[in-house]
């Protein structure tokens, strides 16, 4: 079992820049897959960054991460595995951006999806 807790959210301006946190607690040497979702109101929540992490044999071994199409070049999804923590840097933020912010963790062996709170990020125009 493990906790995830997002945090770094605000409110910023069109053209600014944010990072987002995902701090792991508990199991965490068996997280295999974190995500990076983001649901606006009226809308259904995407996928917009993930990391997959070897879990059975060394957290220190190569991740694979993935963007969506509307976020990459301006979105970098990275690990501190010291910290255990996941982190989202977003630049040059739009409008469109603007969602609550959500990270969702899996562990080997489980199909119990282990989300966050979320966290706001408002981007004005």
């Amino acid at each position: 079992q493990v906790q995830v807790v997002e945090s770094g959210g605000g409110l910023v301006q069109a053209g600014d820049s944010l990072r987002l946190s995902c701090a792991a607690s508990g199991s965490t040497s068996t997280i295999n897959f974190i995500g990076w979702y983001r649901q606006a109101p009226g809308e259904q929540r995407e996928l917009v960054a993930s990391i997959s992490l070897p879990a059975t044999t060394s957290i220190s071994l190569p991740a694979t991460t993935n963007y969506a199409n509307v976020v990459k070049g301006r979105f970098t999804i990275s690990r501190d595995n010291a910290k255990n923590t996941v982190y989202l840097q977003m630049n040059s933020l739009k409008p469109d951006d603007t969602a609550v912010y959500y990270c969702y963790a899996h562990l080997v062996g489980s199909r119990r999806p282990y989300w966050g709170q979320g966290t706001q990020v408002t981007v004005s125009s």
